[in-house]
Formats: structure tokens, C-alpha cells, sequence
């Protein structure tokens, strides 16, 4: 649930559309890392907030975490909105179940397939070609790439987050350093690609089916290159393309296509997210609200295809002030949850 400025995550727009889904009147419990993300505080988009453990706390410590949430909220349904939570949820998968607890989420050989090691193979399934990617596990082939044949710039990665367009030696060991430090190695160097960004969002039904996408445009970008307002767009190339990966793979549950349209009018795959988007609010704007149909997936309703949504619907993002009791915010630091008081409730004299 943090809504950081430069680089938001899914869950505070996750819970933006569940609110206005037809089908769901029930209770939003929202899940945070730190007891600052400020999606924990809103009641208007969550009854309760939790902190979960880092996944590199082991699926053991999740799994408690997960079942004493059950037990004190009794959840019966759940959206992970991070890459990096994704594998312990699915390895988990079985247990979660048992607790009551619906999911809808590609298997852990589609997650594996995602990676971004992989993004040839994947951009095969799309039909459509990838930059160029090569996994680095030491900073010096920085200083020796373009003998190699790697000019900058140049984009580093993560394997699961966390992206940067470095223009020289000294900027990609900063992060490179940065980037294995957060999330491991090895590093991910990737061609530098000039275009045009287009994303699409959208449900995938594990039987080859792609539901309600709604395809979008960057308008204005962060400086971590996140989008800051988008409009829906129309493009039949990216539309083919993510029917085709979603048939070729049977990928199931949410997912996110971006793709970099060249100037020269090449398509290229640059990743795919296992989960929905930070700008999936803009869906519930556009008419196809992903979590409605993620939600009739989930109690087993047959879904029929849909047309895309409409193009020219624009979604403009703003920082937003909240004010909070500090009994709030110490009884997420001191227990882990938020108890659910009245919106914005006085503390005592």
C-alpha cells in the first residue's frame, strides 16, 4: 500500500477499483512493508492495514503472517500486488487455500517464464522482437562494454524491480550497486530503446483468454520513469501481440504487457509484470475495471471477451495529504496492523 511519489506501487489503485467493482461490498484489508505507506491509513480505501515480512524473511514467516490476518479479519480473498512477493505466494499456494483464502494467479512456471533473463523467449510467444538483454554479475564490465559492443546508454535492472538509464561507466556502477543491493544478483543490462512506451493491462483466464484490456499511453513520467498521467489508446499490434502471449503461455490471472514502439514503427517487448499496474485505476475509469472481472474469475463465472476500452480516456495522478492519530500509526509500528478507528478519529487531550 505506499503511494511513493516517484514510484507508487499497485495496491492503493487495487483497492481504489475493489471499491468500485459491482460485485464487492466487503472489507479491504490493505498490506504494507512499512508502517508509512500511506494506503494503510486510508480508511476510505482500506477498513485495515497490516504489515507483512520481507520475502526475504522466508515463506515460513509469511505464511504465519498470512493466517494470523485470516484469523483476525477473516479474508477470503487475496491480491498480491508485488513481483517480489509473488513466488512465496505461489509457492504457499496449497496452504492459503486451505486456510479459505481465493487467489487467481499464474503458476510458478509462468512467473519463471516472466523473468526478465527471458524476455526473447517470452517476446516469441508475443510475436514481436526484444531488445537486446544480458545478466551482469560484476560492475567492471562497465568500463569495458562498449568494447564488447554495448554503447550507452544503457538500462540496468533487477531481475524482479527496479530499473535506470545510466549514460556512462561511473552512473551504471552506481546502479548496479544499488539495484544488486535491493534485489540481488546478477544485474540486468538491457539496449537502451527510443520510441514510444505502450502498455497494456488486462486478465488472463489460464485457458488462453485475455479479458477486459485496456491499453494505455504515458503521458508525463516521474523521474524514475513511472507514469504520472496516461491515456487509453488503441493499438492493434500491442492487442495482438498480448493475445497471442497470453494463448501461447495459458497465463492466468493479472498481468501487464509494455511493450516500445520504434520510430521506425518496430514493436518491442520490453517486459511483462505478473500482476496489475500501478495506473490500473485508470481501467475502472475506461469502463473495463480489471478487479471486476478478476473478481467474477475468482467465484468461477464464465467471462466472454470484450473489445477494448475506448481510447481517449486520460487519468491524471496527484500527491494527496492524509491526517492520522498517532495512537494509528504506533499501533502499526508496535503490532503490525492498524485497528479500525472512525476516519481521521480525534486522539485524547
Amino acid at each position: 500500500m505506499n503511494a511513493r511519489p516517484d514510484n507508487p506501487g499497485p495496491g492503493l489503485a487495487v483497492a481504489h477499483c475493489l471499491r468500485e467493482t459491482d460485485i464487492f461490498d466487503g472489507r479491504i484489508v490493505g498490506l504494507g512493508y512499512e508502517a508509512l505507506d500511506p494506503g494503510l491509513h486510508l480508511p476510505e480505501y482500506c477498513d485495515a492495514g497490516y504489515l507483512l515480512p520481507y520475502p526475504s524473511a522466508g515463506d515460513s514467516t509469511f505464511l504465519e503472517r498470512i493466517a494470523l490476518i485470516k484469523e483476525r479479519e477473516q479474508i477470503d480473498a487475496l491480491i498480491p500486488c508485488l513481483d517480489a512477493e509473488l513466488p512465496s505466494v505461489t509457492r504457499l499456494l496449497s496452504e492459503i487455500e486451505r486456510m479459505g483464502i481465493a487467489t487467481y494467479l499464474p503458476s510458478p512456471d509462468q512467473l519463471e517464464l516472466r523473468n526478465k533473463d527471458r524476455l526473447e523467449e517470452l517476446a516469441a510467444h508475443a510475436g514481436i522482437e526484444a531488445p537486446r538483454t544480458k545478466p551482469v554479475a560484476d560492475a567492471q564490465f562497465f568500463f569495458e562494454c562498449t568494447r564488447r559492443g554495448w554503447e550507452f546508454p544503457l538500462v540496468v535492472k533487477g531481475l524482479f524491480y527496479d530499473a535506470a538509464i545510466v549514460r556512462s561507466p561511473d552512473q551504471a556502477v552506481t546502479a548496479f550497486k544499488r539495484i544488486a543491493a535491493q534485489w540481488g544478483l546478477p544485474v540486468l543490462v538491457q539496449e537502451f530503446l527510443e520510441g514510444e512506451e505502450v502498455n497494456l493491462t488486462g486478465v488472463a483466464d489460464g485457458n488462453g483468454r485475455l479479458l477486459s484490456p485496456v491499453m494505455m499511453k504515458k503521458l508525463a513520467l516521474t523521474d524514475k520513469g513511472k507514469a504520472w498521467s496516461g491515456i487509453t489508446v488503441s493499438d492493434d499490434t500491442l492487442l495482438e501481440a498480448s493475445r497471442s502471449l497470453v494463448e501461447r503461455t495459458r497465463w492466468r490471472g493479472p498481468l501487464e504487457v509494455e511493450v516500445m514502439r520504434e520510430p521506425d514503427g518496430a514493436y518491442r517487448l520490453i517486459e511483462i509484470n505478473p500482476r496489475f499496474p500501478a495506473w490500473v485505476y485508470l481501467t475502472a475509469g475506461a469502463g473495463h475495471n480489471a478487479l471486476d472481472t478478476l473478481l467474477r474469475l475468482m467465484r468461477g463465472e464464465r467471462l466472454d471477451c470484450e473489445e477494448p476500452a475506448p481510447a481517449g480516456v486520460i487519468y491524471l495522478r496527484y500527491a494527496e495529504d492524509t491526517i492520522l492519530p498517532l495512537e494509528e500509526y504506533e499501533s502499526v509500528v508496535m503490532n503490525g496492523w492498524r485497528t479500525p478507528l472512525e476516519p481521521h478519529q480525534e486522539s485524547s487531550p
